[in-house]
């Protein structure tokens, strides 16, 4: 499994980002791909679920504090799944993880996770 994470940076509050995650060495459609974050100073038994998605069904879930700013969606022909974050607020500052495992649930729990691409910071600016 291979997961390549892009888009992150630097951005004012109010502000919008698109990350990107190119994924590679499995058989996508019949897995689970999801959006985790690891805020300043939390260790990585604190990372957080931000939002998970069934390649196979489409159904997404999303975590109480990025429902209606952030969306996630898959590109089947590219093995390639984004997170659109929009109205972004400082407390959206972490590093952004693109994980990916077989689909199990839609709890979207970091343990349900076993593929994990290396993180890209997203810094908002207040």
């Amino acid at each position: 499994v291979q997961l390549v994470e892009s888009g992150g940076g630097l951005v004012q509050a109010g502000g919008s980002l698109r990350l990107s995650c190119a994924a590679s060495g499995f058989p996508w459609t019949d897995y689970a791909l999801g959006w985790f974050r690891q805020a300043p100073g939390k260790a990585e038994k604190e990372r957080k679920g931000v939002s998970c998605i069934s390649v196979f069904s489409s159904r997404a879930v999303y975590a109480d504090s990025v429902k209606g700013r952030f969306t996630i969606s898959t590109d089947n022909a590219k093995n390639t799944v984004y997170l659109q974050m929009n109205d972004l607020k400082p407390e959206d500052t972490a590093v952004y993880y693109c994980a990916t495992d077989l689909f199990t649930s839609y709890q979207c729990l970091p343990a349900d996770f076993s593929g994990w691409g290396q993180g890209t910071q997203v810094t908002v600016s207040s």
